[in-house]
C-alpha cells in the first residue's frame, strides 16, 4: 500500500518529509502538498508537521554528494509548484544520496532532465519578473508592486530588486499566493496583507497612490503612444518579447485613470 506524505506546502515542509521517508525506512511513497492532497482507499495518509532542524539536516546533507547547482536546481524546481514535482525531487535526491555523486547532468534520467525543464522554465519567470514589474508609489511612501507569476519565484528576486532598489522602501505582493517580500532598508522579508481587491482599479488609485504618481503613470502613458508607430507594429514580435500575461504590470497597457 502506498504512504502519502501530506505536508504544508513550504520547502522546510518538503526536507521534513524527506527527513521522515529516511527515519521510518518507508518505500513506495507519494509526497503531496496538502492544498492538492487527494484520498484514495488504497493509500494510507500521513500528516508531516514541519521540523526546520530536520528539513536543515536533509539539506546539509545534500551538501555532500550534490553541488551547489544541484541544490539549486532542487529548490528552483520545488519552487515551480508543478504537478508531482516533489515526487521528482525525491527520485533527485534519493539517487544522489544512493549514489554518492553528483547526478545533476545525468539527462538520460527522464525525471533528472524534467528537473532541467522545470529549472530553465523559472528561470525564466524570474528574469521576466524583473524586467517587468513596476512599483508605484503610495501615501505613505512605499513603492509597492503586485505580481500574480506562474512560479513562485518572488524568493529568487529578492535579491536582485534589494541591491537595485537599495535606497527605497518597496514591497513585491503576489496575489496567487497571498504574500509579498518587503525591504525596510534594512532587510527583505515575507510579508502576508488583507489586499483590497481596489488596489489594482485605476478609478481607485487616488485612495492608495501619490497625485505625483498618478501624473508619471498618465504622462509615461501619454510618451508610450506618441513614440509608437502604427505602419511599423509588429505585434507578433512583440507579444514574442512581452508576453500578454505581463501586460498587466505594465502602466503604458493599463486603462487610462479614470476622473
Amino acid at each position: 500500500m502506498m504512504t502519502k506524505l501530506i505536508y504544508d506546502g513550504t520547502f522546510e515542509g518538503f526536507l521534513t518529509a524527506i527527513f521522515q521517508v529516511y527515519e521510518e525506512k518507508l518505500t513506495n511513497i507519494c509526497i503531496e502538498r496538502k492544498e492538492l492532497a487527494t484520498e484514495t482507499f488504497f493509500s494510507e495518509y500521513t500528516l508531516v508537521t514541519t521540523d526546520v532542524c530536520k528539513a536543515n539536516r536533509v539539506w546539509k546533507g545534500l551538501s555532500r554528494y550534490c553541488a551547489a547547482e544541484g541544490k539549486n536546481n532542487i529548490y528552483k524546481a520545488f519552487l515551480s509548484e508543478c504537478d508531482g514535482i516533489e515526487n521528482t525531487l525525491y527520485h533527485y535526491i534519493q539517487r544522489s544520496l544512493s549514489e554518492k555523486q553528483n547526478i545533476a547532468k545525468d539527462y538520460a534520467d527522464p525525471e533528472i532532465l524534467k528537473i532541467a525543464k522545470t529549472v530553465r522554465m523559472v528561470n525564466r519567470e524570474k528574469h521576466r519578473m524583473d524586467a517587468f514589474v513596476r512599483f508605484r508609489l503610495t501615501k505613505d511612501g512605499l513603492y509597492f508592486a503586485t505580481v500574480s507569476p506562474d512560479f513562485n519565484v518572488l524568493p529568487l528576486n529578492a535579491k536582485h530588486f534589494k541591491n537595485r532598489y537599495a535606497d527605497q522602501q518597496w514591497l513585491i505582493y503576489d496575489l496567487k499566493r497571498n504574500y509579498g517580500i518587503h525591504y525596510n532598508l534594512k532587510e527583505v522579508y515575507y510579508i502576508n496583507l488583507q489586499l483590497s481587491e481596489e488596489v489594482n482599479n485605476t478609478s481607485k488609485a487616488t485612495y492608495y497612490f501619490t497625485e505625483e504618481e498618478q501624473a508619471f503613470q498618465e504622462l509615461w502613458k501619454k510618451y508610450f503612444t506618441s513614440t509608437n508607430i502604427t505602419s511599423r507594429k509588429n505585434m507578433k514580435l512583440h507579444v514574442q518579447h512581452i508576453p500578454k500575461r505581463y501586460w498587466k504590470y505594465l502602466s503604458e497597457k493599463t486603462p487610462n485613470l479614470k476622473k
